[in-house]
């Protein structure tokens, strides 16, 4: 199973991302795929228009240091692992560094934010079928990864994820799945990971639950206010690699 996930956010420069994304889905995720202990990898465009989403994003909690995170916001790269500890090994990334080419294409990421995280929790939601285990996320997801002020606020976040959110995953039309990760590594001590079959699934059937961060008194509307957000966050994104079938 994929305990681990590294999580790359970063922005690029418009006039070198058409050069970069070449390489980067012809040559680097494919050679990427054939490491020993990769299980998948997946890229996705962050998708900035969508008003709710984007109104979330300005509503949520921001930390003391936002200012001095690395604000990447436009793509998410991501990584798949039996566990996180393969991300760490020294010869993981050696190859990448030898590589001038690979130095240099990685040059052109602007503002990259890194977390490497372990699984806490997950459920499948209805959709499951639509992948095997230890594939690929969906061609459409939600990220979240922030952090929180205290202790008492860390119980009352894992309830909410035990007792409200995931469950409500589960059974949603359209959801194949949700992970609730902690990270080993990175700035954010939270990071959770939703996945849909499309864009259509998770608007029609996501939002609802969404919009009660914006209501007083309700439990999400509590967490949403003391969640400190990362630049971005929450934010939706289309899966450009692997293209959806």
């Amino acid at each position: 199973m994929d305990q681990g996930i590294r999580i790359i956010w970063y922005d690029l420069v418009d006039e070198e991302k058409d050069q970069y994304l070449e390489w980067l889905h012809n040559d680097y995720l494919p050679d990427l795929m054939a490491r020993p202990g990769i299980l998948w990898a997946a890229h996705y465009k962050i998708i900035k228009t969508d008003e709710t989403i984007q109104k979330l994003s300005q509503f949520v909690g921001r930390p003391d240091d936002f200012d001095d995170v690395p604000a990447g916001s436009e793509y998410a790269l991501l990584a798949g692992a039996g566990s996180p500890h393969l991300f760490f090994k020294s010869n993981f990334d050696q190859d990448d560094n030898k590589n001038s080419i690979t130095q240099t294409m990685f040059a052109k990421r602007i503002n990259a934010r890194m977390v490497v995280t372990t699984e806490q929790a997950r459920v499948n939601g209805p959709e499951i079928g639509q992948r095997a285990p230890g594939t690929t996320p969906g061609p459409f997801i939600q990220l979240g990864h922030f952090r929180v002020r205290s202790i008492e606020e860390e119980f009352d976040l894992n309830a909410w994820y035990a007792e409200y959110r995931l469950p409500t995953i589960a059974a949603m039309p359209g959801a194949i799945a949700a992970r609730k990760l902690v990270t080993i590594a990175g700035w954010a001590k939270h990071v959770i990971l939703y996945e849909f079959i499309s864009e259509e699934a998770h608007h029609t059937n996501f939002m609802d639950h969404e919009i009660l961060a914006f209501s007083d008194g309700e439990w999400t509307n509590r967490v949403v206010k003391y969640t400190a957000h990362a630049p971005g966050s929450p934010s939706i994104g289309e899966r450009i690699w692997p293209t959806a079938k």
